[in-house]
């Protein structure tokens, strides 16, 4: 944990250089481009690498760490080909010109999140939570280092991308020490390799469709603000989201990943996980609680004060988005119980079912001319709603009730 919150310490704390080196314009194309990246990574490997945790033997572990950097490859120069001939369509389908300049950074950016997947999912198969906490620091020191000396040197958006590339070539390159150690007397082969595809093909089938529109929903709203409202407003929001999700992604991601490899392990062993479930499920609650209401209270002050004046409406936008931060982290954390049941497809229910609520809120907003602050209020209230259904679904899951249906 501690890495983690280093990891995630870093990037926080130059962020009131960044707000000030960088224009909220900027800090919205580089939220178009992360959200572009998001949804490409995410497929990158086919969904495999969350079958990585699941084999008994290292030997097939390591064979589907090779399938899913495969997959990254040949989706990465698939991407390439497309933003070769297409740049100019796709940015201005996106609403952005500027956009076009830093498309073709895309594909990289993608082939470096699969390999770091693959190679972080094997990291904790193995236990090895300090390497992986080592990687991230190690990420955070070379995005944030980067950031702010090409921002210094440079104008517009050039150093926020280029950081971001950066800290996946330093994370990786700590990520990949404990698989050279691995394979020294393993296999590799291309029937192994096929022989885990066809084992795991639930992964690719249900679990790829249900990321792939989860991420889509996550990041669609970057989308749907600089087409509505602008690239300023987008900026904003960008600022906003990278500071409530601070819970999430320094403790939420490593209680996620440590209940994943102890969910799995209890499966195995018992074929259910409701005793596991039910104890990360008090923790996560019991720790939400004062960091989310500490942090509605002081949001929108503390956004003026740290980042800069011209920043406080960032923080507006931060107490509205709160609530659902806080049922979001718990709820999310928790969501690896499908995968370690094997029922992807309530996964794919469950995201098809955000993306249709974040679009349709959105359209019909812009239609009835809502402001966009109204707009994100009643975001956080309905979405709010479906993250606790969501995590019902999880529960019963875990205890096997719903282990006939689907």
């Amino acid at each position: 944990m501690t890495g983690t919150t280093i990891a995630q310490a870093i990037p926080i704390a130059v962020t009131p250089i960044l707000t000030r080196i960088y224009t909220p314009d900027d800090f919205g194309v580089f939220a178009l481009f992360l959200a572009i990246t998001a949804i490409a990574g995410a497929i990158a490997n086919g969904q495999y690498e969350q079958s990585i945790l699941l084999p008994k033997s290292d030997d097939d572990a390591i064979n589907l760490v090779v399938l899913g950097v495969v997959i990254a490859t040949v989706f990465s120069l698939l991407l390439l080909v497309i933003v070769l001939f297409f740049n100019t369509n796709i940015a201005n389908l996106l609403g952005n010109k500027e956009l076009e300049n830093w498309l073709f950074l895309v594909p990289l950016s993608t082939l470096l999140v699969g390999i770091y997947n693959s190679l972080n999912f094997f990291n904790i198969r193995k236990k090895e939570f300090k390497n992986v906490s080592i990687s991230l620091v190690s990420r955070s020191i070379g995005l944030s280092l980067s950031q702010v000396i090409i921002g210094l040197i440079a104008l517009g958006p050039i150093g926020l991308i280029i950081g971001q590339i950066i800290s996946y070539f330093t994370g990786n390159g700590m990520l990949y020490k404990t698989l050279k150690e691995a394979k020294a007397n393993v296999v590799i082969s291309k029937n192994n390799i096929k022989k885990q595809a066809i084992i795991y093909k639930k992964f690719p089938i249900f679990s790829l469709p249900s990321i792939f529109i989860n991420t889509i929903n996550l990041n669609i709203i970057n989308f749907l603000i600089s087409s509505i409202f602008s690239l300023t407003t987008l900026g904003f929001y960008s600022l906003t989201q990278r500071i409530v999700g601070i819970p999430a992604r320094v403790i939420g991601s490593s209680f996620s990943q440590v209940y994943f490899q102890k969910a799995s392990q209890e499966y195995n062993d018992n074929g259910s996980t409701e005793i596991i479930f039910i104890k990360t499920l008090k923790k996560l609650v019991l720790i939400s609680i004062p960091i989310f209401l500490i942090l509605f209270l002081v949001a929108e002050p503390v956004f003026a004060f740290v980042f800069g004046e011209e920043w406080r409406v960032s923080g507006s936008y931060a107490k509205l988005l709160i609530p659902l931060a806080a049922i979001r982290f718990v709820s999310s954390s928790l969501s690896n119980t499908l995968s370690v049941h094997q029922k992807q497809q309530f996964g794919f229910y469950i995201n098809l079912l955000l993306l249709t609520t974040t679009v349709s809120l959105f359209l019909i907003g812009d239609t009835m001319n809502f402001k966009f602050i109204d707009i994100l209020m009643i975001f956080s209230i309905i979405m709010s709603i479906e993250y606790l259904l969501f995590l019902i679904v999880y529960w019963k899951i875990s205890k096997g009730d719903l282990m006939k249906k689907g």
